[in-house]
């Protein structure tokens, strides 16, 4: 018990310290550049205690809950020593994981209301709520191929720097023939398919099948799934544009 109290206590202690550097740079030209007081202050302190606390639970969850669970999924696939249902347990962990995110809901609802006001689809509820989705299960399925090829690549020993400049060399090609107006969301839709949910668990399931195969170092080969992650929906979403 006092082990787990001592272990929350610096968890606090490190999250506010990771907070302060954005409370300085706010304070600091809030009063010095703007040179106005802060208005209802009370709540900033409140908002600000909130963050911490839900940053330290969040990073006590990511310690206690996804980590292990990533990693002992990856182990007991290792084991079971089935390419088939290790790759298509990789994909639907990526698409599970990203379609959930709340970010990449945020931004699809966003680029759907957009989208309805410059007349690219009908301006109804029913076409923003298909468009937004249409994109969401888009993104969550590059998401879920990426991890695909990512698991792929460890397995097999592949070089990470050549399927990434080459990802990144198709995104180039694919650029100009999409249309401007999906070029941007394209783009930002590989960070926001990374975010809350699915780099916790991706980056244990890397790690721990890493670990678990014999000749790969979880340093050089478990990390890089996020890699692709981040670059495939951009490829996925310029082809929906295109098509769409």
């Amino acid at each position: 018990m006092f082990l787990r109290t001592s272990r929350f206590v610096k968890q606090i202690i490190s999250s506010f310290l990771d907070l302060a550097p954005i409370l300085v740079v706010v304070l600091v030209f809030q009063l010095a550049v703007i040179q106005q007081p802060i208005p209802d202050i009370i709540n900033m302190v409140v908002g600000s205690l909130f963050v911490v606390l839900g940053l330290t639970f969040f990073m006590l969850g990511l310690e206690q809950s996804l980590f292990p669970i990533g990693e002992a999924m990856a182990y007991a696939f290792a084991r079971k020593g089935s390419l088939f249902w290790l790759l298509l347990f990789s994909f639907c962990l990526g698409f599970g994981t990203t379609v959930a995110e709340p970010a990449l809901i945020a931004v699809a609802n966003e680029a759907a209301n957009i989208a309805s006001k410059g007349n690219m689809i009908a301006n109804t509820d029913e076409a923003r709520i298909s468009y937004a989705l249409a994109l969401r299960l888009t993104v969550a399925t590059a998401v879920g191929f990426a991890i695909l090829i990512g698991v792929l690549r460890i397995i097999r020993g592949w070089p990470l720097h050549y399927l990434i400049i080459s990802g990144y060399c198709i995104v180039i090609i694919m650029t100009p023939f999409a249309p401007p107006e999906i070029i941007g969301v394209a783009y930002d839709s590989g960070g926001v398919a990374t975010s809350t949910i699915t780099v916790p668990l991706v980056t244990a399931l890397g790690v721990g099948l890493a670990s678990s195969i014999k000749g790969r170092n979880p340093l050089t080969d478990g990390f890089g799934l996020i890699s692709f992650a981040s670059l495939s929906p951009i490829i996925f979403v310029l082809a929906f544009g295109m098509v769409a």
